[in-house]
Formats: structure tokens, sequence, C-alpha cells
């Protein structure tokens, strides 16, 4: 028993020293235990001082109070969007016997802006304002009617109007300055839940994922993590100091809501865009007279192309429009446009990018490779009918036709094939849509006759009586004829 006490009581006395030793030594050294303070240049430097690690740390950083910044800053200036738009429809046949007559029903959708001037601009998605009757924007607890200013399906961009003064404009930022892995927060109204803001980071520049409807799409998004929901589009994509750097357009999605990927459209393109529909009433785009594709090892060997396999640079020619621009300047298919003023293009969304900040009428110096020698032209880049003049989009309306109709352009009637044509589109009730005619068809003759202006062919069309043929090429530039007779 005597032996058994002595053990436990030694047992006690090793434990209690030994926590005394662990806790002395163990401890974070106080300044006041300092063995010497840390010295700059000889004097005492009150910014750092000792801490003995026991364990590795995890360091974090704050990001709230960036997000706080960002998301005041820009909240303001991201309003509420309504399409209300009027559908009619039949609901039997019996309505046309018993005076029912086609029945009307409003439709509203809704989606986000941005304040872009003080005076009353405001930029959004053209797919949040497609086919409204009316558009009216809500902010600060008010209620606007706005003007649809002009729209480019080619970046699907809008811009509205709204009366009012010293509206708060969103700061504009850079997207070419804007970093793959940096911050950035979206701004907008998903699900009618107004001023909803989400956070994440850049995860890819320059995607290309061909959802425009343009003739001349500009596809170059930004892509984030940041949720975007429906309801996001047209809203803000803004960096950590609360500056615009894209407008929400697109997301990446089997159901339609957020799925981890979100586009947006560059502010680098929305700045000129918007700029222009402001000025002009539409966008003055820039044409260089070729298209290009993606150049890959792969093409490169098929097409016996000299490339570097792991540093393969540029894209390559693969459509020159006779008199074009390129083709002025010496320019081929089958060369590699390495670069626009300088800057590299390794993508075709890089080189749509890049000549989507020009003007027709201004020259850029190319860059292009042909037989691994490389040259240098300056060209100057026109307008879609091959001059440099401003231009202005001419629409003819006919309410007995039930369509709107445009004389196609030079740069598409050379990619058709075509010497002259009209395009067909925002078909409603009327002839056109009787006969079987889509959006966006080409009438190229009538009868064997010539269509070479949207006055000429209204005329034609409400005029004509007894057996028409109608022939021109569909949205697919596939030939089409319609037979038909007018009494």
């Amino acid at each position: 028993m005597r032996n058994i006490i002595i053990i436990v009581l030694l047992s006690f006395i090793s434990g209690f020293g030994g926590a005394y030793i662990f806790y002395h030594y163990q401890q974070p050294v106080g300044p006041e235990n300092l063995p010497s303070s840390p010295t700059v240049d000889g004097n005492p430097d009150p910014g750092l001082r000792y801490v003995r690690e026991t364990t590795p740390k995890t360091v974090s950083i704050d990001m709230s109070e960036d997000f706080i910044l960002a998301s005041t800053s820009s909240t303001n200036s991201v309003v509420y969007i309504k399409n209300i738009s009027e559908r009619s429809y039949q609901r039997s046949y019996l309505d046309w016997f018993f005076g029912g007559g086609p029945n009307t029903q409003v439709q509203v959708s809704s989606g986000s802006g941005v304040i872009f001037s003080p005076d009353g601009y405001i930029v959004t998605n053209n797919h949040v304002i497609a086919d409204a009757d009316k558009v009216q924007v809500d902010y600060n607890k008010n209620t606007y009617n706005a003007k649809v200013v002009g729209t480019d399906p080619n970046t699907d961009l809008a811009v509205l109007k709204i009366e009012g003064d010293n509206l708060p404009a969103i700061k504009i930022g850079s997207s070419k300055s804007l970093a793959v892995g940096e911050w950035v927060i979206a701004v907008g109204n998903p699900f009618n839940l107004t001023s909803t803001v989400t956070a994440g980071i850049v995860s890819a520049k320059g995607r290309e994922i061909n959802i425009l409807q343009g003739k001349f799409p500009i596809e170059s998004f930004i892509q984030t993590d940041a949720a975007i929901n429906p309801g996001n589009s047209g809203g803000a994509l803004v960096n950590k100091r609360g500056e615009l750097v894209g407008i929400n357009t697109a997301i990446l999605s089997r159901t339609g809501s957020y799925a981890g990927y979100g586009f947006a459209v560059p502010v680098d393109i929305v700045r000129k865009v918007a700029g222009d529909i402001i000025k002009y009433g539409e966008v003055q785009k820039a044409f260089i007279g070729c298209d290009v594709n993606d150049l890959n090892k792969k093409l490169a060997d098929r097409l016996n192309i000299d490339v570097d396999k792991n540093n393969i640079q540029g894209v390559l020619v693969t459509y020159i429009q006779p008199d074009g621009a390129a083709q002025s300047n010496g320019i081929k298919e089958g060369d590699i446009v390495l670069a626009i003023d300088d800057v590299a293009v390794d993508s075709r969304s890089a080189f749509e990018e890049e000549l989507s900040y020009y003007s027709p009428g201004d020259k850029v110096k190319v860059t292009y490779r042909r037989n691994n020698k490389d040259y240098n032209v300056v060209v100057t880049l026109t307008n879609r009918e091959g001059t440099t003049e401003i231009l202005k989009r001419e629409i003819i309306t006919s309410k007995l036709l039930g369509a709107d109709f445009e004389t196609v352009s030079k740069v598409e009637r050379d990619q058709l094939g075509i010497e002259y044509g009209v395009r067909v589109f925002n078909i409603n009730r009327g002839l056109i849509n009787d006969i079987g005619i889509r959006e966006d068809f080409i009438i190229v003759k009538i009868n064997s006759i010539p269509i070479k202006s949207p006055e000429k062919l209204t005329e034609i069309l409400e005029r004509m009586r007894g057996r028409v043929i109608l022939e021109g090429l569909n949205h697919r530039g596939r030939y089409e004829r319609f037979a038909f007779y007018l009494r």
C-alpha cells in the first residue's frame, strides 16, 4: 500500500512539472519578454514583432470591404427593365363565326439595365427588349417609359433612353486590363429580386459560345463563376473598384438557371457599340474584308502550314471579299493573321473583338505570315457597303404585307454570291406570313423581276394580281421558291 501511494505521488509531481514546463516555453513571447526590439536602420520598428509559431497558420484575406465598396457604388446604377408586349391568338375556329375574333394577351418579361450616362441613356441586352410593344424602366421607386434608341444583335446590346437628369451613371472600367482570376461581382434583378449582388472570379476571357443571332456576331465573352440567373441579363459585371467591366448576357445551363458559368460582353465593346448607337442610331461596324478561323496543329498539317506545335500563333484567313480592304492590300486565303495594330490575335473571337474597337475609315496595321515570312500592311477599314461613310439603317415597313424590309448589304451579298436582294424581318400578320416566308429570308426576284430595294418589293406585292412566283434565300443561305395567287 505504501508503495502504491509513493508511485501515485511521484506521477502527480511529474505531471505537474511537465505541464508547467510546457506552459512556460510554448506560450507566444509577448513584447515584454522579447530578447530585443526589432529595428530598422538601428531604430525601433513598432510595426514588427516576434511571434513563436507552434503550428502552421492558414492566411485568409477579408474581401468583404472590397465587395461592400463595389456593391455600394454599382447597385445605384442598375435598373429593372420590363418588356411589355401584346400577342393575338385564336381560342378556336368558332370565334370567327360567333364574332369572337382574335384574342389579345399581354405578356411581361423582365431584365436588367445599366445607367450609362447621367442624362438617361441605359445599356441592356437586345434580347431583354426584343419584340416589345412598350419598355418600362423601374428605378428609385419610379417607373419611366423608355425609348429604344437602337439595338445591335451582333453583340446582343441595346440602348434605351429615359427622361432624367443627374442620374448615377456607372463608372466605366476596362475589360482589356481585366485579369483571369480577378474578383468581380454581378449586379442585377434575378427572379424579379431587385438589386441582387453575387460574387465570383473571372474564369476565362475571349469565350465564343455561338449564341448570337446577328449576321456578323462578335463573341468574345468574359466568363465568370459569379452567379447569374434569369433576370440578370443586361445587368452589370463590375470589378472590386465598382467599375463596369461587362454587361451580363448569358449562362451555360441545361435547366435555365445558374449552373456555374456566366458570360458578359466586355465593356470595351459596350463602350464602342453604345457610343455609336447614341450618336448615329446604329453601330458603325468596321470590316476588313476577310473571314478567319482558329488555327490548330491538325488544320495546319492538312494545309501544309509550318507552325510551332507548342506555340501556334495567329488565325487562318479562310475567305477574301472581292475588292475588299484585305484583298486590296495583298492579303490572301491561307495567310495567317498574327496581329492587328501590334495586338496579337490567336483566336477568331480575339480577331473580331480587336476589329470591333474601330470604325470605318480607321487605318490599322495588319501583321500576317505567308510561307514562313511575316508582312505588315496598313489597311483602311470600310463599312458594310465597302465605303468609309457613316451609314444609317433604312427600313421600310408594310402593314399590308406584315413585315419590315431592308436592302442586303454589299458585304453579305458578296458572301452569299448574289448581286442584289431585300431582307424580310419582324414578320407579323399579313401576306408574308400567310405564304410561309420566315425571318431573315432574302427576296431576290418576283416573277423574274430583280428586287433591288424595299420600295420596289412593296410596290410590286401590294399592287400585283394573279399568279406570283417569289424567289430567294432562307436564313441558312439555301434557295427557296414560293408560288401563290393574289386577287
